[in-house]
């Protein structure tokens, strides 16, 4: 059982760099697919996070999901305003999901916690999630209010846990309140809008 941890974001981002398109085009490419068949994800993540990013992102279209991030998105003002505000807020909202790829520094970036605020109020609980990233052979120790929110882990094999036997693959985790286990896979939790 385990949290992704760098290393393996590393992996899924040669999948990227594989096939020799940039990040920008990859994400275009498979924006372009299908798109009424695909879950919308805002993934808010720390910009100058380029290699967590790409494997974040490769991680997720893996699961056949349609990924806006903001410094891809042409309506974006060119500089930094207040405008750039309100259309982060628009592109949550017009999302389906919400994703906060939770890097150390993401998780000290004003602009992702603000971001992650919006997510709570448009999306809270059902459709938002984080994607907690570790530094390899190390634990998740980020700020304790990220603990209200469901979390993507990784089960390695068959086994138990919270209160049931799972298969291998990425779940959602919601938070355990009043003992409440709730466990979904990533792919059940896609599909719930």
């Amino acid at each position: 059982m385990s949290l992704i941890n760098i290393s393996q974001l590393r992996g899924y981002r040669k999948s990227i760099k594989s096939s020799n398109l940039s990040l920008n085009e990859s994400l275009r490419n498979f924006k372009n697919e299908s798109k009424s068949l695909k879950t919308k994800i805002f993934l808010s993540h720390k910009h100058d996070e380029l290699e967590n990013l790409e494997g974040a992102i490769s991680f997720l279209n893996s699961h056949n999901l349609q990924i806006y991030v903001d410094w891809l998105d042409e309506g974006m003002p060119k500089t930094t305003c207040g405008n750039t505000a309100v259309r982060i807020k628009e592109k949550i909202k017009e999302n389906d999901k919400f994703i906060l790829l939770a890097t150390e520094g993401a998780i000290n970036s004003k602009w992702c916690n603000w971001e992650l605020g919006l997510g709570d109020a448009a999306k809270y609980i059902k459709n938002i999630a984080i994607l907690p990233v570790i530094n390899d052979n190390s634990t998740f120790s980020g700020s304790e209010y990220l603990e209200i929110y469901p979390y993507i882990y990784e089960i390695e094999s068959y086994q138990y846990f919270k209160g049931d036997y799972r298969n291998k693959g990425f779940y959602i985790v919601f938070p355990s309140v009043n003992g409440n286990n709730k466990v979904v896979t990533l792919k059940d939790w896609i599909q719930l809008r």
